[in-house]
């Protein structure tokens, strides 16, 4: 299978790219088989900005094998974030514990240590045992102390991202989502979501089922793809994680957003209470009820977020996912929620 430029797999891998990823799974587990024939390669399903892919191999051990993942870019996803940043990032998490290990690079993707952890599923993220482990995890993942700007990045990549969704669209898509007067929606949010008292963390920003590992023995978790991570609100990142509930990528319409799955309130309020307590205290209900306030206001900014991202990747990437509509359902929601959620009608798209 050649990996190509633009993250297809097409025939066979390229002799280059089989060398390397020879020379990386030698150089680090030593006991793989010569015969780059022997790969054993199986496109992972589910990712929407990259093609992501398990290879295999024999080793010198009988019914032994050893595993490495490869992450082929996105074609034009590079608009959503700088590719450098997030390598920086990722080996940043991974030398603090927190994500596989970088194993090697190459022009249009690069190879990752293969956790031997089960990805999980939609189902599980309703699961109140597994949801409070993610809870517990996620507020261990927002103490990260990265060494680059903690200044909030969320307003201005919607900014960044609106001029070049208004660029790409016909306008037809442009008027349908309201693509003229989003820069309106964009800074009343601002102006009623801030608050100097919110804590800000660093942010995963894209925490679906996919990008949550489980270990079965040890229950441990991993947080894992970091391309859309930054210092945010954590309600920010909490908001995210439930809107991600509504999804479920592995179906036959993998597009369709589901809102009757919307966490209830109890669901939202167990899962806030373990986030807070898992700092070492108990939280008090003021506490519990304020962060609660502010996720579900940032839910918000959440759905112009991909909005705009399922614009952009319509026109942009080639993978097989229905873009447009996803973000129709985006706006759609935006459009239900703000006058509830704020108490106000601000400025209607």
């Amino acid at each position: 299978m050649a990996i190509k430029a633009n993250g297809f797999v097409k025939g066979c891998l390229s002799e280059e790219l089989k060398k390397l990823i020879r020379s990386v799974a030698a150089s680090h587990y030593g006991d793989v088989l010569d015969d780059t024939d022997l790969l054993q390669i199986l496109p992972l399903k589910g990712a929407m900005t990259n093609e992501v892919f398990q290879i295999t191999w024999p080793t010198t051990h009988v019914d032994c094998s050893r595993k490495v993942l490869v992450r082929v870019y996105g074609e034009g996803v590079d608009v959503f974030f700088d590719r450098e940043d997030e390598i920086r990032t990722f080996e940043y998490i991974s030398k603090h514990g927190q994500g596989p290990r970088l194993l090697g690079r190459f022009a249009d993707g690069r190879i990752e240590e293969f956790i031997h952890a089960r990805t999980l599923s939609a189902a599980d993220l309703r699961d109140p045992e597994i949801s409070a482990l993610i809870a517990a995890k996620l507020r261990e993942f927002h103490s990260i102390e990265m060494p680059n700007s903690k200044n909030v990045r969320l307003w201005n990549t919607l900014r960044k991202w609106l001029p070049t969704a208004k660029s790409l669209c016909t306008e037809e898509d442009t008027k349908e989502f309201c693509l003229n007067t989003l820069e309106e929606e964009i800074n009343m949010l601002e102006k009623e979501l801030y608050d100097d008292s919110q804590q800000i963390g660093f942010c995963h920003n894209d925490l679906q089922y996919g990008n949550i590992m489980m270990d079965e023995e040890t229950r441990l978790i991993t947080i894992i793809d970091y391309e859309y991570s930054s210092y945010n609100p954590i309600a920010y990142d909490i908001a995210n994680h439930f809107c991600e509930m509504v999804a479920n990528y592995h179906s036959e319409t993998p597009h369709v957003l589901d809102y009757s799955k919307y966490p209830d309130l109890e669901e939202r309020q167990r899962f806030v209470r373990i986030y807070l307590s898992s700092a070492g205290y108990e939280p008090s209900d003021t506490e519990v009820e304020q962060l609660l306030n502010d996720v579900e206001k940032y839910t918000l900014a959440n759905h112009i977020f991909w909005c705009l991202w399922g614009i952009i990747s319509n026109y942009v990437n080639v993978i097989d996912f229905d873009y447009m509509e996803y973000a129709r359902q985006r706006l759609r929601q935006y459009q239900l929620r703000k006058q509830e959620l704020l108490g106000s009608p601000g400025v209607s798209p």
